[in-house]
């Protein structure tokens, strides 16, 4: 788990047109909310947040919101951030607070490492079905990531979420039973993939009108 600083200032114009202006200042608009508490509209340094995400290692980093001008300070988590599709500028982020005596449930994300020997040595394609998997512990337990090692992995066999190391203070809150990665032969790649183009043929194809006059 990473906890990074960063100061904001409250929000004080609403509106798509001063939010506008706010995002051509450098600035991004936000809110947080949560813990029983009203929301409040702040705005934070563009450039100050990107630097903070790059250097975080996992995708649920902890922030110390500190009120420039205050003593007021309150831990939280990213719980949206909203991007314009075509630049990836950031328009809007949700910061959900958070009790760091109190444990959250969270989705960690899922790593492979090392290559399966029925890719290696069967010819084998490796199928990564579930990239991540809902956790709890407390805010400063929080794992950047969970790893899985497929080395051994033959073709025909897979590995489950049930597998999975878990760091000291960290429950799993997932089916165990799900499949994470796979490893399957090509040839029933290849028959997987011309039954469903044969399916959706079967499925486009228009049946064929017979004349009543004929009948």
């Amino acid at each position: 788990m990473s906890e990074m600083t960063i100061e904001v200032t409250k929000r004080e114009e609403f509106g798509k047109n001063a939010n506008r202006r706010l995002r051509a200042s450098g600035l991004v608009p936000a809110v947080v909310y949560g813990q029983g508490k009203d929301s409040v509209p702040i705005q934070v340094e563009t450039r100050r947040i990107q630097d903070l995400l790059r250097k975080t290692d996992g995708d649920n980093p902890v922030f110390l919101l500190k009120m420039a001008g205050t003593k007021q300070s309150r831990h939280t988590m990213i719980k949206q951030l909203d991007a314009d599709p075509m630049n990836g500028k950031m328009i809007h982020i949700d910061f959900q607070r958070i009790n760091m005596d109190e444990t959250v449930r969270i989705s960690v994300g899922i790593e492979i490492h090392g290559l399966a020997y029925g890719v290696k040595n069967e010819d084998g394609i490796m199928d990564f079905v579930t990239r991540e998997v809902e956790v709890e512990c407390k805010p400063d337990n929080i794992p950047g990531h969970l790893e899985v090692d497929v080395t051994d992995l033959h073709v025909g066999q897979h590995l489950e979420v049930g597998s999975l190391e878990l760091p000291e203070g960290v429950v799993l809150h997932d089916d165990e039973s799900r499949v994470i990665v796979s490893v399957v032969s090509k040839a029933r790649e290849v028959v997987e993939e011309v039954e469903d183009e044969d399916l959706l043929t079967a499925q486009t194809e228009q049946p064929e009108l017979v004349d009543e006059a004929d009948g």
